[in-house]
């Protein structure tokens, strides 16, 4: 029997559909994967990873910039990834060299089951990963909320590696009470998601605009909340580690370490890291930049892109021989 072109691009086109079925039956996440793909490619980031001691790493980059540009690496906060910082690198590209990890645990990093992911452990991990990927280079090191305490963190105890410093709504100092703070110290996971009522509570928690509030249309909704009950046990392990342990408060302590050129940046609406933390944070970061956001609540990167880009690029360019 003779088969017509049509019929043979109708044919592939089933094939095609039937493969994307299967692979959506047996990884359902694929979907949310396919988005986070698009998005860097729109940011024109590019994805390697590489192996850092016991851990692989997934990164984003850009590379447009000239080669003697500075290096700027980026690191998430608790339950975010590297996508979170998407916004902010479409308007560094093409001006410094971006690095935006999942940190490990995080996202597509690796994560090993009873590994230690708090302030500490991740700071050393951090500081292994600049000389990996910047080998001879020290750093721009921005970091939101977790990762805000994690640079802190990084670039006390590792000077040499960390030229410029942005702490970014960051976390590891004892801001003033809110709901998410004493909901932490009670042994709960404020950012826990099980179901769309969760979901819903997530993100009007970490959002202030509501122009900037992501929607998640079905059944992304549904892959979402299957992955983040999944991940239960492993956030509240981290949580419990850098909001309730002793190292809770590690970064704010080293802070006064920190002799970099510096940023602190906060929105004034944010109800997951009180914006008093900032002036705690100065306290012992005295030659640091202070930029107070309205409008915005924890989420800055997204619902501010524009702004926290232009005080990191005042931090970098601050300074700086031509």
């Amino acid at each position: 029997m003779r088969i017509t072109r049509s019929r043979l691009a109708a044919a592939l086109v089933a094939a095609a559909l039937l493969s994307g079925a299967a692979l959506l039956w047996h990884n359902p996440y694929a979907i949310i994967s396919g988005d986070f793909t698009r998005q860097r490619i729109a940011a024109h980031l590019s994805k390697a990873s590489v192996q850092v001691g016991d851990h692989r790493w997934v990164y984003a980059f850009n590379d447009d910039a000239p080669a003697d540009a500075p290096v700027v690496v980026m690191l998430h906060g608790f339950t975010g990834s590297k996508e979170n910082w998407y916004p902010v690198a479409r308007q560094l590209r093409g001006r410094y060299r971006l690095v935006i990890p999942d940190l490990p645990g995080w996202g597509e990093s690796e994560r090993i089951a009873g590994a230690d992911y708090g302030f500490l452990a991740q700071s050393e991990r951090v500081a292994h990963f600049i000389r990996t990927v910047a080998p001879g280079r020290s750093v721009v090191l921005l970091g939101h909320s977790m990762g805000g305490g994690i640079t802190a963190l990084t670039a006390a105890r590792h000077p040499d590696d960390v030229a410029r410093v942005g702490l970014i709504d960051a976390a590891g100092v004892r801001f003033r009470d809110n709901r998410f703070g004493i909901e932490v110290l009670a042994g709960r996971n404020p950012f826990g998601v099980s179901d769309e009522a969760t979901l819903a509570r997530y993100l009007d928690t970490v959002f202030y605009d509501a122009k900037a509030k992501p929607t998640i249309p079905w059944p992304v909704d549904r892959i979402y909340i299957a992955r983040r009950k999944a991940d239960a046990a492993f956030e509240q392990r981290v949580l419990d580690r850098i909001g309730r342990s002793d190292e809770r408060f590690l970064p704010g302590e080293v802070a006064a370490d920190i002799r970099q050129p510096a940023l602190l940046l906060w929105c004034r609406q944010d109800a997951v890291i009180d914006a008093s933390a900032l002036a705690l944070y100065a306290q012992k970061i005295p030659q640091a930049t202070r930029v107070m956001l309205d409008g915005c609540g924890h989420m800055s990167l997204v619902e501010q892109p524009d702004a926290v880009a232009m005080a990191a690029t005042l931090l970098i360019e601050r300074g700086r021989a031509r």
